[in-house]
Formats: C-alpha cells, sequence, structure tokens
C-alpha cells in the first residue's frame, strides 16, 4: 500500500492557491505564502502567467526566497525592473491585472483585508505595516485572492481597519465605490471560502483533508454561507511539495 504523502498546513494553502490561478494570466503578487504560491503555479500548471511586484519588477526568477520583496536576489533575470508609478499606476489602475493574491493581519464577512492597526476593547490600538501596493491591488485588480491564518481573531464580522476593500458592506457597495473586480477566495489552513454572488459574504467551498466543519465554524467570529454538501480540498501532489521544499522556499523563508 503507497504510504500516504506528508505535508504541512502551510504547503496545502500554498497548493490551494496556486490552483486558483489560471495559464496566461497577470499576477500582482504580495509579500509572504502569495508569492511561493504564485511561483508553483507558475512552474506547474500555469507558466505562462506574468508576475507583478508592486515595486516594478516583472516575471523575476529568483537565485534566493530573499529577505522580502526589495531584496535584488529576488529580482533576478525580470523582465522589467521599473518603478511602483509604473506598476500601481500604468498596470493595475488600468485594469491589465487579473489577479491580486495578497495575505493580512485579518479579514471580514465581505473581504475586507486589514493590514494597518489591530484594535482591542480597551481602545488600544497596534499599528503594524500598512497598505504598500496592497489597496490598489484590491480596488482594481479583476479578482483577488486572500490567504490567512484560520484564527478566530483574523477572521472577523468585521475588520478594525479596511486597508485593502473587498465588498465593503454587502452588495452593490463595491461598485458605487468606483472599484472593478473583488474577492474571490480566501484560503485558510482549514477551508477554502468564496463569496456568494447575491449576498456577497463568504461562503464555504471546501474544508482540508483532516478538519471538520465543526473546527472549521468554532474558528471563526461570523457565520459564513454553508451549503448541504462541503466538498474536501485535494491534498498536495509529492511535486508540488518538493517544488515548495527544494526550489521555491527550501530555506523556510516563508514556511517559518
Amino acid at each position: 500500500m503507497k504510504p500516504e504523502l506528508e505535508y504541512t498546513p502551510f504547503e496545502l494553502m500554498a497548493v490551494a492557491g496556486a490552483r486558483e490561478l489560471k495559464d496566461g494570466e497577470v499576477v500582482a503578487v504580495g509579500l509572504g505564502l502569495p508569492v511561493v504560491a504564485t511561483f508553483l503555479a507558475k512552474r506547474t500548471h500555469a507558466p505562462n502567467i506574468t508576475i507583478l511586484f508592486e515595486l516594478g519588477v516583472v516575471d523575476p526568477e529568483p537565485i534566493h526566497t530573499g529577505v522580502g520583496l526589495a531584496d535584488p536576489r529576488v529580482w533576478y533575470r525580470a523582465k522589467i525592473l521599473s518603478s511602483f508609478v509604473d506598476m500601481l499606476g500604468m498596470v493595475l489602475h488600468r485594469g491589465l491585472v487579473d489577479v491580486g493574491f495578497l495575505g493580512g493581519l485579518e479579514t471580514d464577512a465581505y473581504g475586507n483585508l486589514n493590514t494597518t492597526l489591530i484594535g482591542d476593547p480597551k481602545g488600544k490600538f497596534r499599528h503594524f505595516v500598512g497598505s504598500g501596493g496592497a489597496n490598489d491591488i484590491a480596488s482594481s485588480a479583476r479578482r483577488t485572492i486572500i490567504i490567512i491564518r484560520h484564527e478566530a481573531r483574523k477572521l472577523n464580522e468585521a475588520v478594525s481597519f479596511v486597508t485593502s476593500p473587498g465588498y465593503l458592506r454587502g452588495p452593490g457597495e463595491r461598485e458605487a465605490a468606483g472599484l472593478r473586480g473583488g474577492p474571490s477566495r480566501v484560503i485558510t489552513d482549514k477551508a477554502v471560502f468564496g463569496f456568494d454572488p447575491e449576498s456577497k459574504r463568504m461562503r464555504l467551498e471546501s474544508i482540508h483533508p483532516g478538519t471538520t466543519l465543526e473546527d472549521v465554524l468554532a474558528n471563526l467570529s461570523f457565520q459564513p454561507i454553508v451549503p448541504e454538501a462541503v466538498p474536501t480540498t485535494e491534498p498536495p501532489t509529492a511535486e508540488q511539495v518538493r517544488l515548495i521544499r527544494e526550489e521555491i522556499d527550501p530555506e523556510r523563508i516563508y514556511a517559518g
């Protein structure tokens, strides 16, 4: 009997994210796990995607994981080295990006994303890095994918601060604000969510192997839409796990 493949929650999230990308798409990539997922897609089923980093780098071939997207080792053999102005203004704002791929501190039932500050009931706030290009990506890409840890404090009915807009407070609000696209998937270490076309509220699409529906719901701070039948997320293949461990993130810079 063939032994069961071992993989980590991080690797399953990366693979689930990679599967959302289609060959030939233009993808604006945020820092962290989105980088791993996007390069995995490019090395497997989507070799013709175009990868954009917000600081002006197009289609690099990294020689090292680097310590962030501003690390020149990540820019190696890039087709273009440009600027924030070109990438955000001339590409994103013109509607040329198919997918925005983002992480964050917290997201909510309508896919609004916070990377700016977290508050507590005592009125104290802790500030973080803020938007960078995330607001532009979430506002202008044709669709957005969010990757985030599955914890009640990160998955809320409403976020503490809307850094990057999802569907704001419900149907019609995104369009009224003049924004294109919207979030299409939220991928966690327990499940994959989509969004209901009418209510724009988060909807459970699949549950990861070894996780129960009760576990998924117990670690949310809101009630998503739950269909009668929820499939199990397809696990990674041996080749996908090998690529992540040996070629894309061999020093576990992103995996931690």
